[in-house]
């Protein structure tokens, strides 16, 4: 959406509404409900794997959700790879342990710092998921508190709940039978924060979720990177419906979200609106197999060479609106395929677009006699096995039946493009009811302490540490900025040298291909006080952390020796200065201190980078003034 796009949607007159729904990993020692760790390994290091098929429960109201009974009718095979780290308790074949204390206690911490009202008791639920997500088909989750807010510019926004929950088991692959899995993350221990429905514009969602944001990092306790914090953003606008968008991973793109979100509502009842100024119907669905008997389309006769068949639905009134873009390279015709999808089809075909894609003018018009389809009407075609072209057009033809009367509330997956598409239907209240296995808590806020946010770290960083505004925003809101505490309170390390390592050098290297994922903070620490206490100068730094990176076993003493990164003594230094300020001296005679600058390189290379630039620059111009 260009600039113009968003300055021609005026939010308070459409009456947009939305809230957030933070997800956000906590960095604890072990999961919710079991003793093991949470770090993520990689698929190849899975010491066993094992199958499930999963299918929807009723409440204790003997209800069924609707999202999980769609869920279940698309038949699937769920595959999981388990770990040495993993245990009986993610399997689902050995009852969970009681709620994790540490878990418990930042989530009080976080509730402390959006000023919530933290529950009596706290119940462990479960919320049915039949998604493959979790081996059991329910998650658990609990209510931690409510009733708080947070500031932003355009005004406060109001939080709901404070969820404490486990992690859904990682997405690996598609698999020819269904879905595989991964149980190293199924169980890290998870916040959800819920906003109450505050939310007026674009602008002030991407606010509140930065707001969010930085209150979470304030704690020092949560996990860091991709995937570890997702935004689910509800939206509606006056005339359209509630849609919950899952799982934006960036906060830069929640204001896009929005926008592209309210412009579709937008399109979906201007749509609406002209297909019941049409008197516009949805016919029943066909086999039309026959019309693409001898078709030259790839698509349609590798179905139909597979045994499958081609179902095709009239859709009266419709033409010229089933291609209406609703989001950027998103048009009508892309939902009623994004339904069709959820039943194993590809896609569709519609007659907005065709002939194209080997289906020719003839075949256009066969279909639209196979239908009895008028100049003013659209089809919508399938092409796959037979029971799947069948529930897969019935689909399309459900939400060409909605988008006659108006925008349907669902489910829709975030895109990276900032646009979305169907996933399910909203759940209800029907995917909930209590777990027997798991002891109600009774939480004590009374002894947590309320961290310094990032925002106040920031601030004493500039007054206390002397950076500049930006280091020191830099160094709050970075992922080593527990280390930079460390380096500066416990070591007593320079606090510039500390930053500027941690976020200007570390960002340089990892620019160059350099592993730095592969230092711990116990090399940093070692690496920065050797330098902090003269035995390492400053410019054999660089190459002592890349010493460190493609050799990770070696100890920063180790890695000193290795390279011969020690430090030389002063008269070490001035030896070599003279030594060059000699080999050099006509151009000292001839130029003076203009000499300075290319003698300085070859100084430095002459020490191999094993002396600290200031001593060797106050030596050389010692030198050349001597000599000038």
């Amino acid at each position: 959406m260009t600039a113009a796009d968003d300055e021609s949607l005026d939010y308070e007159a459409l009456g947009l509404v939305a809230g957030l729904e933070i997800h956000q990993q906590l960095d604890t020692d072990t999961k919710l409900f079991c003793s093991c760790p949470t770090e993520l390994r990689e698929p190849e290091e899975s010491d066993r794997r094992f199958t499930r098929y999963l299918h929807p429960t009723k409440s204790e109201l003997g209800e069924i959700d609707e999202a999980a009974l769609e869920e279940s009718m698309v038949d699937r095979e769920f595959e999981y790879l388990a770990f040495d780290s993993t245990c009986l308790v993610e399997e689902d074949d050995e009852p969970p342990q009681e709620l994790d204390a540490e878990a418990l206690d930042v989530a009080l911490e976080i509730a402390t710092l959006l000023d919530m009202t933290v529950v009596d008791q706290l119940h462990v639920m479960r919320k049915i998921v039949v998604d493959g997500s979790n081996t059991t088909g329910f998650q658990r989750t609990s209510k931690v508190a409510d009733g708080g807010e947070i500031s932003t510019p355009e005004g406060p926004v109001g939080i709901e709940d404070l969820m404490l929950e486990e992690e859904s088991a990682q997405r690996i692959e598609e698999t020819e039978s269904g879905v595989r899995f991964g149980l190293d993350r199924l169980g890290i221990p998870l916040v959800e924060i819920g906003t109450q429905p505050d939310i007026r514009s674009p602008q002030q969602a991407r606010d509140a979720a930065e707001r969010i944001g930085m209150l979470l990092r304030s704690t020092g306790a949560v996990k860091r990177g991709l995937g570890t914090i997702r935004q689910d953003v509800n939206i509606s606008i006056a005339d359209g419906a509630r849609v919950e968008l899952k799982g934006v991973q960036s906060l830069d793109d929640i204001d896009d979200i929005v926008r592209n979100e309210v412009r579709r509502q937008k399109r979906l009842v201007e749509i609406a609106e002209e297909l019941q100024d049409r008197d516009a119907t949805v016919g029943e669905p066909k086999d039309v197999t026959d019309v693409f008997a001898d078709t030259e389309s790839g698509v349609i006769s590798g179905a139909l060479n597979a045994g499958g068949e081609v179902h095709g639905v009239r859709l009266a009134g419709f033409d010229g609106l089933v291609g209406a873009e609703l989001q950027p390279d998103r048009r009508l015709g892309t939902e009623l395929s994004d339904y069709a999808k959820r039943y194993g089809a590809g896609g569709i075909f519609h007659t907005d677009e065709l002939p194209a894609y080997g289906v020719t003018e003839a075949e256009v018009e066969a279909l639209r006699d196979a239908v009895d389809a008028e100049t003013d009407d659209a089809v919508a075609i399938v092409a796959a096995d037979p029971e799947i072209a069948e529930q897969s057009i019935e689909a399309a033809a459900d939400r060409a039946e909605v988008a006659i009367r108006d925008v349907p509330e669902e489910t829709r997956d975030a895109q990276q493009d900032a646009t979305s598409s169907y996933l399910r239907p909203l759940p209800g209240a029907a995917r909930m009811y209590p777990e027997t296995d798991v002891p109600p808590v009774e939480p004590d806020p009374s002894e947590v302490e309320t961290p310094e946010l990032l925002t106040e770290k920031e601030e004493r960083y500039v007054a206390e540490y002397e950076l500049g505004a930006g280091l020191a925003e830099q160094v709050a809101y970075g992922e080593y900025m527990p280390l930079f505490e460390t380096l500066v309170e416990d070591d007593d390390v320079d606090p510039t040298l500390a930053a500027d390592t941690l976020e200007s050098l570390l960002t340089g290297l990892r620019r160059d291909d350099v592993p730095t994922e592969r230092l711990t903070d116990e090399h940093l620490r070692d690496a920065i006080g050797l330098v902090d206490a003269g035995e390492v100068p400053n410019e054999g730094l660089e190459d002592l952390l890349v010493a460190l990176a493609e050799n990770p076993d070696l100890t920063a003493a180790d890695a000193v020796e290795q390279e011969d990164l020690g430090g030389v003594s002063e008269d070490e230094v001035r030896e070599a200065v003279v030594e060059v300020v000699e080999r050099n001296a006509e151009q000292v005679e001839t130029e003076g201190m203009g000499a300075f600058s290319g003698l300085m390189g070859e100084c430095m290379g002459a020490l191999r980078g094993k002396a600290d630039g200031d001593v060797v620059s106050e030596v050389l111009r010692e030198e050349i003034q001597q000599r000038a």
